[in-house]
Formats: structure tokens, C-alpha cells, sequence
């Protein structure tokens, strides 16, 4: 199913409906307008200064780091369970000052509306400047990219971290495990597609935005998880090509999968 941008209007928290509307098997006209705004909202909202909302904090994996913020619910009850909501960025917010990775995503989550309405607990991990979140060859000598993705290989470490972080919040915090969410823009996008393929069982739906994937090995299994794929048409990093890819290769698996295009955009 392929949709354009014309066709959504505001609802603050995506992921948890997308599941919810996908794994029924429904998908209804205001929720889908709805959905889209939130991740057109993703994209646009940009917050330079560090919302003091997400806890700053670091995981440590023998003698691997991951910096990452962190958004709890508010009156936050260990007795109730939450979704989880992973959020991977993109290679401009790349560092090791653990703020960068705010700049996109990070004030709608944060909002009032979204947090009184979709309590969740919300991870963004910053991936360190010599990593990436996806195995992918760049050739950067010219634009848009060209990229070569290779799930042969092992997951980069970054990506590793990410993963190992989540799963250790969902031990010692208050999650519903059938609620854990991943999305991601440009290589986060990229990193969400190939999360979901080396974790299907972990995921209950995926939102990659301006991403892209290995086509050529991905399986019925990853294709299990339901996704919202997000591009615009006229992105010169990325060129949206990759996404229509990844969407007519999950199509042939199932169909518990959707496509935006934003023409112009």
C-alpha cells in the first residue's frame, strides 16, 4: 500500500498504533493521516538545546560504551508495563557528546500531548563517529549515495549496543515485552531495517524513514515484523529508490507492511 503526503493529519505517538492497526490486519483513514504527520513531525523537529526530560546515561558492555538519553512516562509506575520505543539517528548526530542525538524526534516524543496520551519509555542511543548503525559500503565521492548493504557481515558494534541496550531495559524496567517499537531516520532508517532482520522475535513494528536495506536477504521471518516505510521522492542523500526496494521485497513476504512517498519532498 502506497500513500502520499496528502492524506494525514495529527497523532501524537505512531508506533504503537501502527502495531495495533497492522497486526488486526486494519488500517483506517484518520489513523493512517494521523501516523503520518507524527513521523513528518520527526523528521521537521529540530531541538538544538538538550531537553533536560531525557536522563543522560551510559551502558556498558564489558569494555564497550553506548551513550544514550532516555525518556521514562511520567509518574512513571513500576507496577504497570510500557512500551519501548528506540529511536536511531542519523549519521549528522553521530558523536560522544550524548546531545547531538536529541536534535531530531526527541521534542515530539517529549511532548505533553504524547505523554499524557502514549506513556512509553523512549531510547536514543548515539552512535560514536567511527561506527554506523547498519552494514552498508558508502560511496560518498558524489551525491546521492550510493550504498551497497551487506547483512553477510557481522552487525556493527554500535548497532550491537543498541540492541543489547533495549534488551536490558526491558529486564530492569516496567516494558511490556509484545510492545517494543524501533525507528530510525536516514541511517537510522537504515539501522532499522537491519535491526528487524537480525531481531524479528524483539520488534512489534518498525518505522524506518529515508533508509534503506539488503533486499537480497531479507526473509519471511524479518518480514513478519509490520512496517510503516517512510521517503520523499526528490531526497539527494538518500535516494528513495532504497525504500521502494525494501517495501516491494517485505510485500512479497506479507502484507502487514506500508509505504509513504512524499512527492517534492
Amino acid at each position: 500500500m502506497i500513500t502520499s503526503k496528502n492524506d494525514f493529519f495529527l497523532s501524537p505517538h505512531p508506533l504503537p498504533l501502527l502495531h495495533k492497526r497492522m497486526t488486526h490486519g486494519v488500517f483506517r483513514g484518520n489513523l493512517l493521516n494521523s501516523l503520518l504527520v507524527s513521523f513528518l513531525l520527526l523528521i521537521q523537529i529540530s531541538a538544538m538545546a538538550q531537553d533536560s526530560l531525557y536522563q543522560k546515561k551510559i551502558f556498558v558492555r564489558q569494555n564497550d560504551t553506548l551513550a544514550y538519553r532516555i525518556l521514562y512516562p511520567k509518574n512513571y509506575d513500576r507496577t504497570k508495563s510500557y512500551p519501548v520505543v528506540l529511536f536511531l539517528h542519523g549519521a549528522g548526530e553521530r558523536g560522544s557528546d550524548n546531545e547531538k542525538q536529541l536534535i531530531h524526534g526527541s521534542k515530539l516524543f517529549a511532548s505533553e500531548k504524547v505523554r499524557n496520551e502514549f506513556p512509553s519509555i523512549v531510547i536514543f542511543p548515539q552512535c560514536k563517529n567511527d561506527s554506523y548503525w547498519s552494514n552498508v559500503k558508502i560511496d560518498r565521492e558524489k551525491l546521492p549515495l550510493a550504498l551497497t548493504f551487506d547483512y553477510t557481515r557481522e552487525e556493527t558494534k554500535d548497532l550491537s549496543m543498541a540492541i543489547a541496550l533495549t534488551k536490558q531495559i526491558i529486564k530492569t524496567e516496567a516494558v511490556d515485552k509484545n510492545r517494543v517499537y524501533i525507528t530510525g531516520l536516514s541511517m537510522g532508517g537504515m539501522g532499522t531495517f537491519e535491526a528487524v532482520y537480525r531481531y524479528p522475535k524483539l520488534f512489534a513494528a518498525a518505522a524506518p524513514i529515508c533508509g534503506g536495506g539488503d533486499a537480497g536477504h531479507y526473509n519471511k521471518k524479518a518480514a513478519s515484523v509490520p512496517f510503516w516505510i517512510f521517503h520523499g521522492e526528490s531526497d539527494n542523500v538518500v535516494i528513495v529508490e532504497y525504500s521502494r526496494i525494501m517495501f516491494k521485497k517485505i510485500h512479497e513476504f506479507s502484507k502487514k507492511v506500508k509505504y509513504t512517498e512524499y512527492p517534492g519532498v
